[in-house]
């Protein structure tokens, strides 16, 4: 049935409970109704998590609005409507996911009209889990202890079942509360294990400076027009000298900012010609594009993962210092101008500068898409967990470089795929 119909609701309590939920959002969000948006799986995963942390409260339009979609505090609900319309949407896809059969028996997550609350029912069970009572013997009294999610037979009334040894149901009893104990220490875990995203970036976080974004930029000469305050119909044309930096660089700008912001982080832009050694040793810093910003190449020159060109600069690439004659991620210039057809391919490092002993991170293409992929996945909750699978566990002590690709057309780019991480 759509999950607007479930009659009987259940709002996790214990940890195995809050466990299957977890997996069930994820098994829902890598379906193809979610894994192509990044603003779905951002609302869906937050109010879930609100709700499994017991902080119903904090569901809010106004609250909803800030957090997910940066939106300030004394913004117009009314004229800007962006939770309700993604709510809404969120409702038809959740939908769609469950009138497929083969999800039928799986735990829904269901988001009621009017409500930012995600509700959760077990098809068959609407009170909860399948619960096996077990008598546990003790001074005379029986006690009953639910598993959650464990299927068995329940205790039948048959004498045979008695007749077994004191023994057997020992061994019986111990065993299943091992499997209990196993089962909720693993769920203590995942519940309590930040996200990647948030580990990634929690050096800067917990830094009590502010964040500084080194920025490519460039001097044009050009002209401006400028128009008379008295008449403005009437103006002049100029000669200026003026300093600018590429639209596409202000993407990766944007979106890290705009994620620091929600953790409270104040920020400074400096462009790359104004940018000192004094300014870098203040706090960590933000390295935005690679080939027009002389700070990401010298930071990276050294790194496993580093940038590298012909002389004629007609060809450029990632370089594999393990593997130099690799030649896998190039771009030809000549095939990024004709066709707007190409791949691209990006560094994302975060790691102390051993010349100001200080976390530094960087986002920087090969092309300016490059760049802007690299902007995306520093700030994508799924994309930052996929590289859990390629790193050890005490990963966020330690120093991380990742190779990214991006599918250009149209000379916009796809989104970011992993293809080599290092660890160090």
């Amino acid at each position: 049935m759509p999950p607007e119909q479930v009659t009987e609701s259940r709002t996790p309590s214990s940890e195995v409970e809050k466990s299957a939920v977890q997996e069930q959002l994820e098994r829902l969000l890598a379906s193809s109704l979610f894994n192509s948006s990044k603003r779905y799986p951002s609302f869906l995963r937050l109010v879930v998590a609100r709700v499994l942390a017991g902080q119903t409260d904090q569901l809010k339009e106004r609250i909803l609005g800030v957090e997910i979609f940066g939106r300030p505090a004394d913004y117009d609900t009314n004229i800007d409507p962006i939770v309700r319309v993604t709510a809404a949407e969120i409702r038809k896809r959740i939908e769609l996911y469950y009138q497929d059969p083969k999800h039928g028996q799986e735990v829904r997550i269901y988001l009621p009209s009017g409500s930012y609350a995600p509700q959760f029912s077990w098809p068959g069970h609407p009170f909860g889990t399948n619960t096996v009572s077990l008598q546990i013997e003790a001074g005379g009294h029986s006690h009953e202890a639910p598993l959650a999610n464990i299927r068995a037979t329940p205790v039948s009334s048959d004498a045979a079942v008695f007749k077994r040894s004191f023994w057997q149901r020992w061994r019986t009893r111990f065993s299943l509360g091992l499997l209990v104990f196993g089962i909720a220490a693993a769920a203590t875990w995942f519940l309590s294990r930040p996200p990647a995203l948030k580990q990634f970036w929690e050096p800067f976080v917990k830094s009590h400076e502010p964040i500084l974004f080194c920025v490519a930029d460039q001097n044009q000469y050009s002209t401006i027009r400028l128009r008379d305050a008295a008449d403005p119909q009437r103006e002049i044309t100029l000669s200026d000298t003026m300093i600018v930096i590429i639209i596409d660089d202000v993407s990766p700008l944007v979106n890290v900012a705009g994620m620091l912001r929600t953790y409270g982080k104040t920020y400074r832009v400096l462009g790359e010609s104004t940018t000192t050694l004094t300014d870098l040793r203040r706090g960590p810093s933000v390295f935005i594009g690679a080939f027009d910003n002389s700070w990401t190449l010298r930071l990276t020159a050294p790194l496993r993962f580093h940038f590298a060109n012909d002389p004629q600069m007609t060809r450029f690439w990632v370089e594999d210092r393990a593997n130099p004659s690799k030649r896998e991620w190039v771009l030809d210039r000549s095939q990024q101008i004709q066709t707007g057809m190409y791949k691209d391919y990006a560094i994302v490092a975060r790691l102390v500068d051993p010349n100001t002993d200080q976390y530094v991170v960087v986002a920087a293409g090969i092309g300016r898409c490059g760049t802007v992929a690299a902007g995306e996945f520093l700030v994508d909750e799924r994309h930052m967990e996929e590289i859990l699978t390629q790193v050890p566990r005490d990963w966020q002590r330690k120093n991380l470089e990742i190779v990214l690709e991006t599918q250009v057309i149209q000379n916009r780019s796809g989104p970011p795929r992993i293809s080599a991480v290092h660890v160090w």
